[in-house]
């Protein structure tokens, strides 16, 4: 069973995909006149400013913080050092021109689902690929496609196992690496950090969802920030102890990306297609540019112009991929742990900050709790996401959302327990199948967000 999904993943996310969405980034690049490097410093004045009397449920940053919740999880740590150790060092350059372009791509997402946003029942926003591909590209069929493809992600994957799993394995290495507590249920063995660990997420994400989109965007607003410091300060202290070797990393990084033979001498297999395939793979992944996830908390924002918002969202893939992407993958690759063998996943990125000058029982404390904030933050974006995508398929229906809920925190806590090959390739099946429908209403509508866009910074409201 591993074996197909992992088959079916490679077939979705094949050369096809990946130049479906860097294609898409690369034409709402220069449809909008570079703006992911022109208005970079309007997108932060955008964020922090702020819009406290215009429409809309949380505020533009808190939209974004929502928004990073969601795309800053383990897949920053975890995603990167398998990126490395699957397609060389020369795969982080990929990740890299898969942010950048992702960029303009995030930016048309945030454009279009304030655009085409409304107002639900219950009187609060609701928007997202959904309602632009239904509105904009008169594509309901579409609309449906993505809507059910978001609630699947959410539940099988992006909003729980893959990220529980994360959280799970780093409570089992602190707190019982041996394995030794162990409890046996019908011949199944589970570990007895693994449980708890399960059941205390499940709970404290149950207590925030109860709050709505104004407690968890409250939650992300506070969490995001200080996850991001701890996780920064730990490996840009790492990167600036090894400052002399900075020059060399950036050129092995470089050299690989173009000719992987020659900087690394084939190591492990290691081609060109590899350090395309997992670059470019697991940056889209990580800043989820053209999934369409972005959008639906960008919906909810408090602004009163689509591309200010658009502005706002296009932060994402900046300071995910471009910030905290590249100092994992430099910690990763100046202290060489891609190339350690029997190392995997969480146990490279832990290897690497365990070359710090502080006990490695510390470090493990301070990894764990890292991966505890990015793995919840995710949890409850992307619960948000799905219960939206809910709220769409079947408008007429409060109480399914109560009853989402209820699966959702079942399924998570069930994931707890599940293998991490399987999560990973759940992940990557449902994330093509929510690419795909929103890709197409992103360059359907392309010269929409073009000419509004130029509209905006020709007259800019103030």
């Amino acid at each position: 069973m591993i074996q197909f999904l992992e088959t079916l993943a490679e077939i979705l996310w094949g050369p096809w995909m990946l130049l479906l969405v860097l294609g898409t980034g690369v034409y709402l690049t220069v449809g909008t006149r570079w703006l992911s490097v022109t208005k970079l410093k309007a997108a932060f004045s955008a964020a922090l400013k702020g819009q406290p009397e215009a429409a809309g449920e949380v505020s533009g940053f808190g939209a974004l913080c929502t928004s990073l919740a969601a795309t800053l999880g383990t897949g920053n740590i975890i995603g990167v050092a398998t990126a490395i150790s699957a397609g060389g060092p020369g795969a982080l350059f990929w990740m890299m021109v898969a942010a950048f372009f992702g960029m303009a791509t995030k930016y048309a997402e945030g454009y279009l689902a304030v655009l085409y946003r409304r107002r639900n029942r219950e009187g609060t926003f609701l928007g997202g690929p959904f309602l632009y591909l239904e509105l904009g590209m008169q594509k309901p069929f579409l609309a449906k496609i993505f809507a059910i493809a978001c609630v699947v992600t959410c539940l099988l994957s992006m909003g729980t196992t893959s990220q529980i799993n994360g959280i799970v394995a780093a409570a089992e290495d602190f707190f019982d690496p041996n394995r030794a507590h162990l409890l046996t249920f019908g011949g199944y063995s589970i570990s007895l950090a693994a449980l708890i660990a399960g059941a205390l997420t499940t709970l404290l994400v149950g207590l925030v969802l109860a709050g709505g989109i104004r407690r968890i965007a409250s939650v992300a607003t506070f969490a995001v920030p200080f996850m991001a410091a701890l996780y920064c300060g730990l490996t840009l202290w790492l990167i600036l102890s090894r400052l002399p070797q900075i020059p060399a990393a950036t050129g092995l990084i470089l050299h690989s990306a173009f000719m992987p033979r020659a900087a690394l001498g084939g190591a492990a297999g290691i081609t060109i297609q590899k350090a395309i395939r997992f670059g470019l793979g697991r940056g889209i992944f990580s800043n989820e540019a053209g999934m369409g996830s972005d959008p639906i908390a960008a919906a909810a924002a408090r602004t009163d112009n689509p591309a200010r918002q658009g502005l706002i969202s296009m932060l994402g893939p900046f300071l995910d991929t471009v910030l905290m992407c590249t100092l994992t993958g430099y910690a990763v690759v100046l202290t060489d742990a891609w190339r350690v063998p029997d190392l995997s996943g969480a146990e490279i990125t832990l290897y690497a900050l365990q070359q710090l000058p502080l006990p490695d029982g510390f470090l493990s404390l301070l990894y764990m709790i890292c991966l505890l904030f990015f793995g919840f933050c995710s949890i409850i974006g992307w619960s948000f996401y799905g219960e939206q995508s809910l709220r769409y398929l079947l408008p007429c229906h409060g109480g399914c959302v109560d009853w989402f809920r209820g699966i959702f925190l079942g399924v998570l806590f069930i994931g707890s327990f599940l293998s991490a090959e399987a999560v990973w390739s759940i992940a990557d099946i449902f994330c093509a199948l929510m690419a795909i429908p929103n890709l197409i209403g992103l360059l359907g509508l392309a010269e929409q967000v073009f000419q509004g866009t130029k509209h905006y910074f020709k007259k800019p409201p103030h």
